[in-house]
């Protein structure tokens, strides 16, 4: 029996907590799978006393799960349980929005058994182009601490409720400032992902073959495979921690994006970073500088990554 479409329904709505887990060869490989160069050792070599998990890593864990092996990607996409009030949605027509991650505690190099994932809907829209759902994911620890706040946006093309504009929301994460019109960015930095980036990437448990086989990515009109939304959003995490966080991993508290085109692996990224000022009014952040960016790629002249918003400790003497 089909449930009844009602999207103010789905708002508020708990999903089974996920367990999750890594390890330090895990938090590695990530750092190879988002860029990280053979001298970063803040984010390569365990053994180096600036090391530290880079800070992003838990985008990954709603991948992975507790997988130490391949996963199957469609089973994931379509298994679960489905929140009230929704249509059904072409898990072939949706599309990643955007992505932010708030560290609330450093993350441990092993997490050991307990870690999950608790997630919720927190808002619904719908448009004339289709339906966005945003989902709140909280990482805890085996006694319910929290250590990574994040929020992810899932557009559904195509899919309609009511046919009607509608938007539902009780939480969300902070939104960027506009770029500074009036002057140039205070860092720009410019990084080649490799041919090989997306194979890698997937290593940390998305394997989606629309980023390993050519022939699913003819077919979703992009010609050949296209690099993860999330390998890139990582790309532009090490960008700002090098400018403005001094190289440690440590320094970038908050990071969020819109994901606005798509980029291949080999195409050269550039990041331009803009500092508007003090963190104000978020409880956690005091003291923090925040930034607004925005990552083109230079392959095709479009900018990827948009609206990009994050909180770093700002190092001493990082101004270029």
């Amino acid at each position: 029996m089909s449930q009844k479409v009602d999207l103010a329904s789905a708002v508020g709505w708990q999903d089974d907590d996920q367990p999750v887990s890594w390890n330090q060869r895990d938090l590695l490989l990530y750092a190879i799978g988002i860029g990280a160069k053979k001298d970063d050792f803040a984010l390569i070599n365990e053994l180096d006393k600036s090391w530290a998990p880079f800070p992003t890593y838990p985008v990954v864990l709603p991948f992975k799960g507790t997988s130490q092996d391949v996963v199957n990607f469609r089973q994931l996409m379509t298994g679960g349980k489905r929140a009230p009030g929704l249509p059904k949605f072409d898990p072939n027509r949706g599309v990643h929005g955007s992505q932010s991650i708030e560290i609330l505690k450093p993350l441990p190099a092993v997490s050991g058994p307990g870690w999950k994932i608790k997630k919720r809907i927190v808002a619904v829209s719908e448009n004339k182009s289709g339906i966005i759902l945003e989902a709140e994911s909280v990482l805890v620890d085996p006694q319910g601490t929290p250590y990574a706040k994040l929020y992810s946006a899932s557009f559904n093309l195509g899919a309609k409720a009511t046919g009607t504009n509608f938007t539902k929301r009780i939480a969300g994460p902070p939104q960027a400032k506009p770029v500074p019109k009036d002057r140039k960015p205070d860092w720009a930095v410019r990084d080649q992902t490799s041919p090989e980036q997306a194979v890698v990437y997937r290593l940390s448990g998305d394997y989606n073959e629309l980023h390993i086989n050519p022939a699913i990515g003819a077919a979703a009109g992009f010609g050949e495979v296209i690099l993860h939304g999330l390998s890139t959003f990582g790309f532009a995490a090490r960008a700002i921690v090098s400018a403005a966080g001094g190289g440690d991993p440590r320094s970038l508290t908050l990071f969020g994006v819109r994901f606005t085109s798509p980029v291949k692996p080999g195409d050269v990224l550039e990041t331009d970073i803009w500092e508007v000022g003090p963190v104000k009014d978020v409880p956690g952040h005091d003291g923090e500088t925040e930034l607004t960016f925005v990552t083109k790629n230079l392959a095709t002249g479009k900018v990827c990554l948009g609206a990009g918003i994050a909180y770093v400790k700002k190092a001493e003497k990082s101004k270029l």
